[in-house]
């Protein structure tokens, strides 16, 4: 049997041979690489010689690749040979969920936004909300994809989540039904004697931006927009790169790079331009994905004003690893960046005019004014423009 120090050695040095380490960084890259490696393994022998218990060899590593990958961003995942044999083994659009976006910050399992009258909803929870535990599990020890997985079921079946609010010092049991969501239906509304025409998508599905345009078109082009992107989601991020271009003639509006990814562009196509008219954003720390990068190029381009919260943080493309005894790993190669450079997923989007949410006030404890200022101020900033 190998030792515990070779069998590290062996495994990081395939790892890092997968992903393509050696052969595109410099020397001395590789050297500190395998001084790292050499670290790792005299640690685990360490371990295997000397911890108060013998340990078990495959937990050990396993937790170490889990960290390994875990601490790139949240996106990025190990998976066990058993944790992947579920993950591709899972239905695929027919399960139930809770009706939330769920991802990972600071570690722990972090509430995205919730849909309005989701089983999430019904019992309160809401953008910010951290998810302690599912079931018995910490949310700590599960990579991102697993978590989202276990959150799927069939409808009617329940899932146990330990619940940490921000607005209060204890955590919560809560008990959630799965049931099949349905995304909210886009809002629509009239301000000042119709010259303004306020849109809340609630998500970005192609059929959504297309709906999206239809309204856009019917409004006339001297008609101003209001798009409410606050708590919108989409996996599709190139839906809010195809919307932005709808405002937006000229320019850049996103770029998607990795190390090895092949660049691409998105460059504005004056065609698809539907109005020339005023608009402004909305957003919050919910606004996820696609929303995002519509608010990056409208705001870094200065094509209209972005109102509310930092945004969530949320852009980025994943490739899966198989690896040789099973398991795999979930690569992020690529990311999104704005018109500024700046990449969505670790910078996210910084509104021109910060208006703090109801939320937050609840959390810091004071008692919010009625009505909803972010809508009040981005309406206000409207006003001021000329059609």
């Amino acid at each position: 049997m190998l030792s515990l120090a070779i069998f590290a050695s062996l495994g990081l040095g395939f790892a890092l041979g997968e992903l393509g380490w050696f052969g595109v960084h410099a020397d001395n890259d590789q050297d500190g690489a395998y001084n790292q490696m050499r670290v790792y393994a005299e640690v685990l022998q360490k371990v295997q010689s000397d911890y108060v218990t013998d340990p078990n060899i495959n937990m050990v590593t396993n937790g170490a690749l889990h960290g390994l990958v875990e601490s790139l961003d949240a996106d990025s995942s190990y998976l066990t040979a058993d944790e992947y044999k579920l993950y591709k083994g899972r239905p695929t659009g027919g399960d139930a969920q809770e009706g939330m976006t769920v991802s990972k910050r600071g570690g722990w399992a972090t509430i995205v936004n919730v849909i309005p009258g989701s089983p999430a909803d019904k019992e309160h929870l809401v953008d910010g909300d951290v998810i302690d535990s599912i079931g018995e599990k910490s949310t700590y020890d599960l990579p991102v994809a697993v978590l989202r997985m276990m959150l799927e079921g069939k409808p009617g079946t329940t899932v146990d989540l330990t619940v940490i609010r921000p607005s209060k010092p204890d955590p919560e049991k809560v008990v959630l039904t799965r049931t099949v969501v349905d995304a909210p239906a886009m809002s629509e509304q009239q301000y000042e004697n119709s010259t303004i025409l306020y849109l809340k998508p609630g998500e970005l599905t192609a059929a959504r931006v297309d709906a999206i345009a239809a309204k856009i078109k019917d409004a006339g082009k001297g008609r101003k927009i209001l798009l409410d992107l606050r708590d919108s989601t989409g996996p599709d991020l190139q839906q809010g790169v195809r919307l932005a271009n709808f405002f937006i003639k000229q320019g850049t509006l996103a770029t998607l790079q990795g190390q090895t990814y092949p660049t691409q562009t998105f460059t504005a196509d004056p065609a698809k331009t539907l109005t020339d008219a005023p608009v402004a954003l909305i957003v919050n720390r919910g606004t996820y994905g696609a929303a995002e990068l519509t608010a990056a190029a409208i705001g870094e381009l200065k094509r209209g004003d972005v109102v509310g919260e930092r945004t969530f943080g949320e852009g980025s493309v994943q490739k899966t690893f198989d690896l040789p005894d099973g398991s795999a790993l979930l690569l992020t190669v690529a990311k999104y960046q704005g018109p500024d450079g700046k990449k969505i997923q670790d910078d996210a989007v910084t509104p021109n005019v910060a208006v703090t949410s109801p939320q937050d006030e609840i959390d810091e404890g004071i008692t919010p004014q009625n009505g909803d200022e972010m809508l009040d101020k981005a309406l206000g900033l409207l006003k001021t423009k000329g059609a």
